[in-house]
């Protein structure tokens, strides 16, 4: 795979150009030919390190989580579901990354507890089956919204996806905002009657 490079833009000004009637009169008029440095030398791009990018990556992810979670604490008083927001952007693309907003216990389906965390992806991809969080990565799309099943692991003394939820531990993936938040509100419901509200809406 080839290494991407990145330039900043945030600086960048359309170049002066005199029109080309403008050019050829002046030439007409004066027989000199101008050449003004904005015409004829390209203006140097200021390349960005990959550190770079991940932290305005980063930046751009936890703006995002930190709406998504005042959007979820604002639905009702009975849901309140902690603040836990940190991301990470993939190694080899600093500009892909996912942001972590919350995490809680529930029960779901057949499992009388299961503690899930919510993310949300600038990407499409797969939710890895091994140690890698992520697989499958497509570039398609805008934003990703997923909760996953998770578990401590003793060993390695950090939290990992538990697979025995679903077989993968994806409790929903989906590209819509909309659904993601009612998804996230079914989980931070505390009872059945507001469930009931969450799903009609």
């Amino acid at each position: 795979m080839s290494k991407l490079r990145y330039f900043d833009a945030s600086g960048q000004k359309k170049p002066n150009v005199p029109a080309l009637e403008t050019l050829h009169s002046d030439f007409l008029r004066t027989g000199r030919i101008i050449r003004h440095k904005d015409n004829w030398v390209p203006e140097e791009r200021r390349y960005l390190s990959y550190q770079e990018v991940a932290e305005r990556t980063g930046r751009r992810l936890e703006v995002a989580g930190q709406q998504a979670h005042d959007r979820l604490n604002s639905f009702h008083r009975s849901i309140q579901l902690p603040k836990m927001i940190f991301h990470r952007t993939l190694e080899d693309r600093p500009h892909l990354g996912y942001c972590h907003v919350t995490a809680s216990k529930t029960r779901f389906a057949e499992f009388d507890e299961v503690k899930w965390a919510f993310y949300i992806a600038n990407f499409m991809a797969d939710i890895g089956e091994d140690e890698k969080m992520i697989s499958n990565l497509r570039r398609r799309g805008s934003r990703m919204y997923f909760a996953v099943a998770m578990q401590p692991d003793d060993e390695k003394k950090k939290l990992t996806i538990d697979r025995k939820i679903r077989g993968n531990g994806v409790i929903f993936r989906t590209n819509d905002p909309k659904v993601a938040l009612k998804n996230v509100l079914l989980l931070g419901a505390r009872n059945e009657k507001l469930r009931d509200v969450i799903r009609s809406l």
